[in-house]
């Protein structure tokens, strides 16, 4: 008699890891590998990890501010990141030192990528600027100038010659890296753009929008090939199939496998990985990363069990389209890139940059980088992965098992359809991983991280209402068992909040209807008027909340009565009000700034009256203070504010 087949997931959980003393701010994968993991801190250090281990290998110091970017180079022998203040370091992992220092941005650095072949590093930043270093050379080869917001992402083509970046400023740039001048901008986008990917092998180009679309680009048209509308879930994260026969897209909590020829989405897995960070493909698996305060988590899909093409699991995304025959695999409507067999020439240099963008070695940076150090935290990791064996020897080792698949822990339940990968059960993490236990690591001088004292925030996401525990609703226990417990016992100490729950949440349900009632008749400023008078910022938040999703409501009068508000917003407690307060600026900034900079430059007028302009900019003076006195902040509340920092900065 033969034994049953024993029934494995389609995802599951690897591992989770306490990565930093403080708040994780960044982290990426490798992508050649997959098993690479790197992570960024407000601990201002830089940690390196292999997948599916507990221990960290090397602990990178030496920023001095918290990192905000990372990123691994193709052949994972180097890895960059950036920090909040501008600086950007680059370590040699298999020295196990650090061999730059590049200085020459203003903000904070938000996107960072490899040359694949060349030594030169491509940086973003919230200064608007995009940077191409010289590794080498220890400067700044050339200034891409044309965005007007904070640069989100970077990308190099897979042949070497373009660079792609993307921006808040909802474009999209495509830079020829030889001639140093922009090829193309795409600007169909309506919001910011977060993510731009290069199709491993054709001339097209993938970029995601907090529109809720992502939009596939013909790089020998440019144009649009096609455009994919995301479902109620938001995409964080893409990556391209390395044979290049589908996108994968990490959404909150699921995997989406998507067609751009028609587009179609082949496929949904569920992964209980939350907001993921990034994406990897070894050995048929995709290795996803998320991280929630300073724990990191790791997961894994079999690819195998994954629809990457065919009719499509939903039909067509958008269904108002004729049908169009999918193209068959291996072929290519466009284009191919041609990879140059060695190393790729140096970009020209277009123009003569300033001596502050090309910064010569110098004392003070031997001594930046003296300051910095490499622990080896994990002795035989770090001789297993980067210590070369032989001549010929990559980093890390080439050969890799796949990480093997836990089984079902019941039977397959039905689903909506009959494929095996929509009942994959990723929430139950392998027995070894449940209880993580944080690492211990000494204090290191060489890393001077400024202390800061922060406001307790309670976050925007959180696994329980805040001061409510489960045990508090339950009746005290007396060595007695749960099994004891009377269900009308257990139900009365339930309700004896009810009733104040009802009355709360019915005040609230009524003040939401008066506003309501006012924005029906299209007064946008009478129904904050309304929701100011109701004196309950909840309801204000509410309200911001809607009018931020269109840029186009903002109206000067309606800043008259939002910027109080906006005031007592940055200084909540609460970390969702704090973000709609900077939302609500930083739209208003863009809006009115030039106009409020006209007003202020222009010679003053006869009389003691003032504009409405002037009102405007004096009603709340102690935003400016605010937002100063919050630059100092880690994390994403520290970005936010440093961002209208700058916006504010040509008032002062």
């Amino acid at each position: 008699m033969m034994a049953a087949a024993v029934v494995t997931k389609t995802a599951w959980k690897l591992q989770e890891i306490t990565a930093h003393s403080s708040n994780v701010s960044s982290l990426v994968l490798g992508k050649n590998s997959g098993r690479l993991l790197a992570t960024g801190g407000d601990d201002c250090r830089v940690n390196i990890w292999s997948v599916n281990k507990p221990n960290c290998i090397m602990s990178l110091t030496g920023h001095t501010t918290p990192v905000e970017s990372v990123k691994i180079s193709t052949s994972e022998e180097l890895i960059v990141a950036g920090s909040q203040s501008g600086s950007i370091r680059i370590w040699d992992l298999e020295a196990a030192k650090i061999i730059r220092t590049l200085m020459g941005h203003k903000a904070n650095i938000c996107s960072l990528d490899f040359h694949p072949f060349g030594d030169f590093v491509a940086s973003g930043s919230m200064d608007t600027n995009v940077k191409l270093w010289d590794v080498r050379r220890k400067g700044c080869v050339f200034r891409y100038k044309g965005h007007t917001q904070a640069v989100r992402c970077l990308r190099f083509s897979p042949d070497g010659k373009w660079l792609a970046s993307s921006s808040d400023d909802h474009t999209v740039k495509l830079w020829d890296l030889a001639a140093g001048k922009i090829m193309c901008e795409f600007t169909e986008h309506t919001g910011p753009v977060n993510v731009v990917e290069f199709h491993p092998n054709e001339y097209l180009l993938a970029s995601r929008s907090s529109d809720r679309t992502i939009r596939f680009w013909d790089l020998e048209k440019f144009q649009v090939v096609s455009c994919i509308e995301e479902e109620a879930i938001p995409v964080r994260c893409v990556l391209f199939n390395p044979d290049g026969c589908c996108l994968y897209a990490g959404c909150h909590d699921a995997l989406r496998v998507y067609g751009w020829e028609p587009e179609r989405c082949f496929d949904v897995v569920m992964v209980n990985w939350g907001k993921v960070a990034d994406l990897s493909v070894c050995n048929n698996q995709l290795i996803g990363v998320s991280f929630s305060q300073s724990i990191v988590s790791s997961f894994v899909v079999d690819l195998n069990r994954v629809s990457k093409c065919g009719s499509g699991l939903h039909g067509l995304v958008r269904d108002d389209k004729p049908l169009v025959p999918p193209v068959p695999m291996g072929s290519s409507l466009r284009r191919i890139y041609d990879r140059p067999s060695t190393t790729c020439s140096r970009p020209q240099r277009v123009k003569q940059n300033s001596e502050s963008e090309r910064r010569s070695p110098s004392s003070e940076d031997d001594r930046e980088e003296k300051e910095s150090t490499a622990e080896i935290q994990n002795p035989e990791d770090y001789k297993e992965i980067f210590q070369p064996k032989n001549a010929i020897t990559r980093t890390p080792p080439c050969k890799s098992e796949p990480f093997p698949a836990p089984p079902e822990d019941e039977p397959t339940l039905a689903k909506e359809t009959s494929r095996p990968s929509q009942a994959a059960d990723s929430q139950t993490p392998l027995p070894s991983q449940e209880n993580p236990v944080p690492i211990q690591r000494p204090p290191v001088a060489a890393s001077t991280p400024i202390t800061r004292v922060e406001p307790s925030v309670i976050p925007a996401a959180r696994n329980e209402p805040i001061g409510l525990k489960a045990s508090d609703f339950l009746p005290a226990m007396k060595n007695q068992s749960l099994t004891e417990i009377v269900d009308d016992e257990a139900m009365s100490q339930i309700r004896k909040g009810h009733e104040t729950m009802c009355v709360v949440l019915t005040s609230r349900h009524k003040n939401l209807d008066a506003v309501r009632a006012k924005w029906s008749t299209g007064d946008i400023k009478t129904s904050m008027d309304s929701a100011v008078d109701i004196n309950d910022l909840s309801v204000v938040v509410d309200l911001l909340n809607i009018i931020n999703q269109k840029a186009s409501l903002w109206k000067l009068d309606l800043c008259t009565v939002v910027l109080p508000q906006i005031e007592k917003l940055l200084q909540s407690k609460y970390e969702s009000y704090v973000q709609t307060g900077c939302t609500s600026l930083k739209l208003i900034l863009q809006r009115f700034l030039p106009l409020i900079t006209d007003i202020l430059a222009a010679p003053p007028s006869v009389g003691v009256d003032i504009s409405r302009e002037e009102r405007v900019l004096k009603s709340s003076p102690n935003i400016s203070n605010i937002i100063k006195n919050k630059c100092g902040l880690s994390g994403r509340h520290g970005s936010a504010f440093c961002e209208l920092h700058l916006l504010m900065a040509v008032l002062e």
